[in-house]
This record gives C-alpha cells, sequence and structure tokens, in this order.
C-alpha cells in the first residue's frame, strides 16, 4: 500500500515515512489537534542522510517536516498523523508530546559536530514554514518549543546558536530580550530552600518538567540548562543567575495567564 500524500504546506515536496500513528487523545472521538510546534536539529552530516534515515522502516523515528540546508523543505509525514520524533517529553503536564505537536526537522550537524551556523535561506524557509503551521492550527507564540525544552535530561536541540530572536521577530514563537549576563546571587545543584523552590515554581509555570521540593537537583539543573539554550543562550551552564531568573519572570508575565 502507498503511504503517498498530498502535502499540508505547499511548497514541500513529499518523501513519505512509514513511521507514524494515528494521534491520541482527541475528545469526542475526533483526532487530536496539535498544539505544539516542536522544533529539532537533525545531529546528521547532511539533510540527505537525514531523509534517508527518517523515511525508513528501520530507523522507527520520523518528523512532520525536514527543511534543508537550502531552505527546501520536505514532508514525511502528514500533519493529521503522529510522527515519531519528540521521544520521552514533557510540557506542562503533556507527556505524549508527539501526539500534541507538529515536528520540524532542522538540517544541522549539531554539537557534536562543531554547531555550525544554519544559513539564512533555511532559517527564512523555516520561518515561513512555522509561520503557515502556526496558522493553520492556532498555536500559541509560547508553544513554539525546542526538543530541549521538553526532554531537557536527554536532548539539546536545536541549540543554543538556534536564532529564536529573529524567529520571534518574523511572528514566530514567545520571547523576550534576555537580561545582561552579570554577578549577583545564583543558585546551582546541591544549594536548598525556599529560593530554590521558587524558581521551580517559575519553570513549572512555563512548562517546563521540574520538581517543586526544594533542591537544586540534577532534574532542575536540566530544566534551566534549557531554558537558558532556548530564552538565555549567552551562557548556559544550568546555573541559575539573576539573568536566567530575570529573564523567566519577563517571560512568564508576558503570558495571558500572568498578564
Amino acid at each position: 500500500m502507498s503511504n503517498a500524500f498530498d502535502p499540508d504546506y505547499r511548497p514541500a515536496l513529499v518523501r513519505p515515512s512509514p513511521n507514524f500513528n494515528a494521534r491520541r487523545g482527541g475528545r469526542d472521538g475526533e483526532p487530536r489537534k496539535p498544539d505544539i510546534l516542536l522544533l529539532h536539529y537533525t545531529a546528521m552530516q547532511s539533510a540527505r542522510e537525514a531523509i534517508e534515515w527518517l523515511a525508513s522502516e528501520e530507523s522507527q523515528v520520523s518528523c512532520h517536516y525536514l527543511v534543508d540546508e537550502n531552505g527546501i523543505v520536505t514532508q514525511l509525514v502528514p500533519e493529521a498523523e503522529r510522527a515519531w520524533h519528540a521521544g520521552a517529553s514533557f510540557w506542562k503536564g503533556e507527556t505524549d508530546i508527539n501526539s500534541a505537536s507538529v515536528g520540524i526537522e532542522i538540517a544541522n550537524p549539531g554539537h557534536d559536530f562543531g554547531s555550525p551556523p544554519f544559513p539564512g535561506p533555511q532559517i527564512m524557509a523555516v520561518i515561513r514554514l512555522c509561520r503557515d503551521i502556526i496558522a493553520r492550527h492556532g498555536i500559541a507564540p509560547e508553544r513554539v518549543l525546542a526538543h530541549s525544552d521538553v526532554a531537557p535530561m536527554r536532548k539539546r536541540d536545536p541549540g543554543e546558536w538556534f536564532p529564536w530572536k529573529t524567529l520571534h521577530e518574523k511572528g514566530v514563537g514567545h520571547w523576550v530580550e534576555p537580561a545582561p549576563v552579570a554577578g549577583g546571587r545564583y543558585f546551582h545543584p546541591g544549594d536548598a530552600g525556599p529560593p530554590v523552590e521558587a524558581l521551580q515554581t517559575m519553570l513549572a509555570l512555563y512548562g517546563y518538567d521540574c520538581e517543586t521540593d526544594g533542591t537544586y537537583g540534577t532534574k532542575t539543573a536540566a530544566a534551566v540548562t534549557a531554558f537558558q539554550r532556548h530564552f538565555r543562550p549567552e551562557r548556559v551552564d544550568g546555573i541559575a543567575d539573576v539573568s536566567t531568573i530575570t529573564t523567566l519572570h519577563r517571560l512568564l508575565s508576558g503570558l495571558p495567564a500572568f498578564s
């Protein structure tokens, strides 16, 4: 049986992947509609290699779209279906991120291969694709996320050099100008007490998988690191300094529930 389908995003090429199933968690018997847009990097040396892997039954992974270095978009799974890109993950109580999201892989070798910059044509293609998906599904800015946001203990993509600010300026994602890195009080692994619990509460309110037990353990450090990769990339070290905490507070203040 052919897996051929018409692209949801008209400019996209189609390369069907066998790695998908039905979205779970719809209401009243209706298919679930995605409300998260999740961005990844491929961590492979070329887009061609990544597409071959994502389209292979052997891999047991997939995504909805891949954007290559030149800005060419390929769709591998229809948006109505559940692509297998997020793995074990969490955001605001949701643990089946695959069912809740549209996944975009961006061709980039990643941290293990020197963290090369994302080419301008590629980023502009990502922005056009994201804007189209956001408009069709009504995805809120604060639910345009990094893979590292939803899986901070496992993942680093799309990386601290990914231009989130540029996306925001073009209408994609939530962003505030990060507070400058400076001195002052900070929290790090091993610290404990009410101020740590307050930090954990803020991270959890934004959406991160962070226990609010007042102890700065590995899970809290991972959430802080993921937050820094996305929102305060100047220094990614898992230490909650004044800049990190101030930036987090500004982001929370900008959410509809807190404004």
